[in-house]
């Protein structure tokens, strides 16, 4: 099927994607030390879901009038198969945040900072690897294989290791910056490095980006194959894609204090990886319906997130008990 993406729909959505971020930037920032409530960062993520459902009805819509309704049906259902693959990974993305956030006791207003330019250079991140990976699946089919083994690998990694706890002190990216870096034990207000006598000192604010940074190109790398498994329309994959991302500072607010409640979700997302995995690995065989995708990503999100509220968590129950001892 061919692609779509004329070059006013690549500009709109460009100028849509400065002022989103724009908006979300001084909407969000305006508290200042405040912590952004569990209400506004629930509102802020039905509004970024909604805006991307409006997104794909209008690209439903004028697609309809323009190639025909069989063509809207799939590019719509490849659109939002995509998303919710995109919005399912960045859950885990939004996990490792707080980990990362915790574990430097980064204060709320400063988290907000940091998550702006993370937001901002996920974005730009996956477009530029969107672009390559449009480019390489063009002139090279078999990189698909690569990519299909890449995500089986990884999906399965991820349901091996979906209980294993992370240590960020053995993290080999930390401890090179510790082993080569003068960093300060505590913050400087938002600044990132500052000169005492004349030697540069980094603050910790300074390693969390870094960190995020690396977060971002780690899961880019994870993400971008699993949109190709749905379509290889670079349009389809650069909407899904960047809307999936501008709610994510939103959506870290609204679910740091849940990570417990869905403590099953990583099985859901390493079931996910495996399946987009195969699908691009037997295309050659046996092309998935899109409409086939997008009702199995579906019910594996469902079936992990209802399992995650009705079956305890084992491991903050232990926890627990231990910190009451």
């Amino acid at each position: 099927m061919e692609t779509i993406g004329s070059w006013w729909m690549w500009t709109g959505f460009a100028v849509f994607v400065v002022v989103a971020c724009a908006v979300d930037l001084l909407v969000l920032q305006k508290k200042g030390d405040d912590k952004v409530s569990v209400g506004q960062a629930l509102r802020w993520s039905a509004l970024w879901v909604a805006l991307a459902l409006i997104f794909n009805a209008l690209l439903w819509w004028y697609l309809d009038g323009q190639a025909g309704r069989e063509v809207a049906n799939v590019k719509a259902s490849e659109f939002l198969t995509g998303y919710l693959i995109e919005k399912s990974l960045a859950v885990d993305n939004i996990f490792v945040f707080l980990m990362l956030f915790t574990f430097f006791a980064v204060p709320p207003h400063l988290q907000k900072r940091v998550l702006i330019l993370g937001v901002i250079g996920a974005i730009v991140l996956r477009a530029v690897m969107i672009l390559i990976g449009a480019w390489l699946i063009k002139e090279f089919h078999w990189i698909l294989y690569v990519f299909g083994l890449f995500l089986l690998v990884t999906g399965i990694k991820m349901l091996v290791f979906a209980e294993a706890d992370s240590d960020l002190e053995k993290n080999p990216i930390l401890k090179w910056m510790r082993g080569h870096m003068n960093i300060l034990p505590h913050f400087e207000g938002e600044q990132f490095w500052v000169y005492k006598n004349g030697v540069r000192f980094f603050t910790p604010l300074f390693v969390v980006v870094i960190m995020i940074g690396i977060t971002d190109i780690i899961f880019a790398v994870d993400s971008i194959p699993a949109i190709f498994a749905i379509t290889e329309d670079p349009f389809i994959v650069m909407t899904s894609n960047i809307f999936a991302i501008l709610g994510l500072r939103a959506m870290y607010f609204l679910l740091a204090d849940l990570k417990d409640r869905f403590h099953l979700l990583t099985y859901g997302l390493g079931f996910i990886l495996v399946f987009v995995g195969t699908k691009m690995l037997i295309v050659d065989w046996y092309k998935i319906p899109v409409g086939i995708s997008l009702m199995v990503v579906g019910a594996i999100l469902l079936t992990s997130i209802i399992a995650s509220l009705l079956i305890p968590n084992k491991g903050a129950q232990s926890g627990t008990a231990t910190e009451s001892k």
